[in-house]
């Protein structure tokens, strides 16, 4: 089971920090993502991290911006975003499955949170 935590409603160029737990320990073999879909679009990579090795990958749209990471002592992927721009309004979501390290599509990832809601206002 994955939660998220940390959305909210900010201004253009602000930031946000997204946290997602797992329930149970990950092993070495997950990768962890984010999502994000905004009202009438499909469902859009964000970022990714290996939870053994820790290294990451992300969407153009996103990078120099976005920061994923990982605490292993506490189960949680967090998301840093800042420069946000109006276009990142959007619901965001955290993702997790196993050897799926690289894959950008969300058919790729087995488990999913409830979402949390980033508004960015102009």
């Amino acid at each position: 089971q994955l939660v998220e935590s940390g959305g909210g409603l900010v201004q253009s160029g602000g930031s946000l920090r997204l946290s997602c737990t797992a329930s149970g320990r990950p092993d070495n073999s997950y990768t962890m993502g984010w999502f994000r879909q905004a009202p009438g679009k499909e469902r859009e990579f964000v970022a990714a991290i290996s939870w053994r090795s820790g290294e990451t990958y992300y969407a153009d749209t996103v990078k120099g911006r976005f920061t994923i990471s990982r605490d292993n002592a506490k189960n949680t992927v967090l998301l840093q975003m800042n420069s946000l721009k109006p276009e990142d309004t959007a619901v965001y979501y955290c993702a997790a499955d196993r050897w799926i390290y690289g894959s950008r599509a969300a058919g790729s990832f087995g488990s999913w949170g409830q979402g949390t809601q980033v508004t960015v206002s102009s």
